[in-house]
């Protein structure tokens, strides 16, 4: 649940999405965004509410609006596995706002747009492995401070070792704990 209890107006919600304000009237009208009406007669939405409308009809509004909540970019070619680390920390009650990649080139790309706090990342991927994804994002003054949550297959000290040379902060094995995701997720992020 989200802990910012902010209530927008119409007015900044139709700034926020680039829209009039007649058209957030409108959304209201048709249900697509949930209000109250204050004594004076004027719309106002929670941010969880804005957050929804925002997540149901995937607008893009990113940092900018939202600079509280902590970024996360999920790298597995595993859907499952997306899925599962997805739901999991959106079950901690926290803010998140979480982006997914399905190999290690896209998961560059999307660091440098999206600007992660927390990797969490798979080992064997097609491309580029998270092993050299890990490399580069450590060597790189840019992005040497984002925080690296490792998942994998390979369960052998030497291979977990290994992870952890190239710059990972924590190695998990699959298949994932849910527990001790949520746990290294939390602790990584302070």
């Amino acid at each position: 649940m989200n802990t910012d209890k902010r209530l927008y107006t119409t007015g900044e919600i139709a700034e926020l999405c680039h829209v009039t304000i007649n058209a957030v009237k409108k959304w209201i009208a048709a249900g697509k965004i949930n209000a109250f009406r204050t004594p004076g007669g004027h719309f106002r939405i929670n941010s969880d509410e804005f957050m929804a409308f925002l997540d149901k009809y995937k607008l893009e509004i990113k940092e900018e609006s939202f600079p509280e909540r902590r970024r996360i970019l999920v790298v597995d070619d595993e859907p499952g596995i997306v899925e599962f680390i997805k739901g999991a920390l959106e079950m901690m009650e926290r803010n998140f706002l979480i982006e997914t990649a399905s190999d290690g080139y896209e998961a560059l790309i999307k660091v440098g747009d999206f600007k992660p706090e927390l990797l969490v990342l798979d080992i064997k991927m097609p491309k580029i492995d998270g092993l050299e994804v890990c490399r580069r994002l450590k060597s790189d003054e840019a992005t040497k401070h984002i925080k690296i949550l490792v998942v994998t297959a390979y369960g052998q000290t030497e291979v977990a070792s290994a992870i952890l040379k190239c710059g990972a902060d924590v190695c998990l094995s699959k298949p994932l704990n849910l527990k001790a995701l949520q746990t290294h997720a939390a602790s990584l992020l302070g």
